[in-house]
């Protein structure tokens, strides 16, 4: 049996679990545990490889860097930082048509330069923006949907955590991929917010507009927001900078955000409990993954299917491009069963290495791995709102309670559309996401 046949059926045991809900954690490793057993005909092999993995991977000094990220999220979401930079951006575009929405998405891009997770981008900030958007008279259509779509800046707006799982697969700069997402993520917010413009264009009763805040207030929001937007510059410009790596330059972001929350009085000691706790879950649920992702891509890598793939695609003479858009389709479609981080830790071991034998605009093989790196998060990141998992999407309509899900989809679909039309933008110009690698050394 061929590695591809024998790939494909541990492919298909993985997703027969899943349909029986198995944690995704878990049905990764049963099923590599069970296909790295088969192939090698014993089961020593593999109690020799469970000997090693577990620690092999977890005393990855990158991996520091996860926990931290997701303890600066933390300590922003219980010190009330989210509620500061809405009020920033509601202060300048509030008084808008549509602009309380627009202020969502900006407050979203805001708060997932200091957070990483998509999720918790989402649900801090519907707590925070539902309440004035329906205030407002939005559309519930409007506003779940703008919020579902904002959350997955979280992702897109460095840090991110599976940029972070990505680099460590690929052996990639985790500093060359945040930086090379920034203007991707700043792309994704502007056609965010042009899709609620043009929403409010064709139908003004979904997004009326809200007062005008007058200048000594603009300016005192801006000055109560100023702090975070320093700590994300310490961040982003301290990792590609080189004076701090990644993992220190967490480390300070964390400590930051901690004292803001608690300077600005929002954080006590139940909230610093509550970030530990929550920081302590979430860095769980990901090694839990991440283990289950290495006992699966050993049986995979014993199977040989990657290096089959890659040879069968290479001398397959189909256009490399034709290639890469069948690989982001299957990034779509697997996103209707799995989230973010399991589909980069399943899917980047077999589908890097066809990437990377295959020519693209002429690019080097460094510039190749961060563009598709970029790619793939972008289409990951749709998974967090497309039916039928979308999981931003049950997280806002679980706080909007008056809203039926089954609008709260229909909001997300033009946003999806904005997602599309920047995909094949980046397919088409690379240097969308290259060009401050670039032209900062990179």
């Amino acid at each position: 049996m061929s590695g591809i046949a024998i790939g494909g059926l541990i492919f298909a045991a993985l997703m027969a679990l899943l349909v029986l809900r198995v944690p995704i954690g878990i049905a990764m490793f049963v099923t590599g545990a069970g296909g790295y057993a088969y192939l090698t005909g014993d089961t020593t092999p593999l109690l020799n490889t469970l000997k090693n993995t577990a620690y092999a991977r977890l005393s990855n000094y990158d991996l520091v860097v996860i926990p931290l990220f997701l303890l600066m999220g933390q300590f922003a979401t219980h010190g009330g930082l989210s509620a500061a930079l809405f009020r920033f951006v509601a202060a300048f575009m509030g008084h808008w048509r549509g602009g309380i929405a627009m202020a969502s998405i900006g407050a979203c891009a805001g708060f997932g330069a200091i957070c990483g997770s998509s999720l918790a981008t989402a649900a801090t900030m519907g707590q925070v923006a539902l309440p004035e958007l329906k205030r407002f008279g939005y559309a519930g259509s409007l506003s779940t949907g703008a919020l579902a779509a904002g959350g997955t800046l979280g992702i897109m707006i460095p840090p991110s955590v599976p940029l972070v799982i990505y680099a460590i697969l690929t052996q990639e700069s985790i500093g060359k991929l945040f930086m090379a997402a920034v203007l991707p993520g700043l792309i994704a917010m502007v056609g965010y917010m042009l899709v609620i413009r043009l929403m409010v264009s064709l139908r003004p009763e979904m997004g009326p507009a809200g007062p005008v805040v007058a200048w000594p207030q603009r300016i005192k929001a801006l000055l109560q927001v100023t702090p975070v937007l320093g700590v994300f510059a310490v961040v982003i410009v301290g990792i590609y900078g080189g004076w701090a790596n990644p993992t220190e330059a967490a480390a300070i972001g964390a400590a930051a955000c901690g004292i803001l929350a608690v300077v600005s009085g929002g954080m006590r000691l139940r909230g610093l409990l509550d970030s530990a706790l929550g920081t302590a879950q979430a860095t769980a649920m990901i090694f839990v993954v991440l283990l289950g992702a290495d006992m699966l891509n050993s049986a995979l890598a014993l199977s040989q299917m990657p290096v089959e793939l890659a040879a069968w695609v290479q001398g397959s003479g189909l256009s490399p491009m034709l290639v890469l858009v069948a690989i982001l389709v299957i990034y779509i479609l697997l996103g209707c069963v799995m989230d973010s981080l399991a589909m980069i830790l399943l899917t980047i071991p077999i589908f890097y290495p066809v990437v990377m034998g295959l020519p693209f605009h002429g690019l080097t093989p460094t510039d190749k791995s961060i563009w598709f790196g970029i790619l793939a998060l972008m289409v990951v990141e749709i998974g967090l709102v497309h039916p039928p998992v979308g999981m931003n999407v049950y997280i806002i309509n679980r706080l909007a309670k008056d809203v039926p899900l089954s609008e709260t989809f229909k909001g997300v679909m033009p946003f999806l559309a904005s997602d599309l039309l920047r995909i094949v933008a980046l397919l088409a110009f690379p240097s969308i996401s290259l060009v401050l690698v670039r032209t900062f050394g990179g």
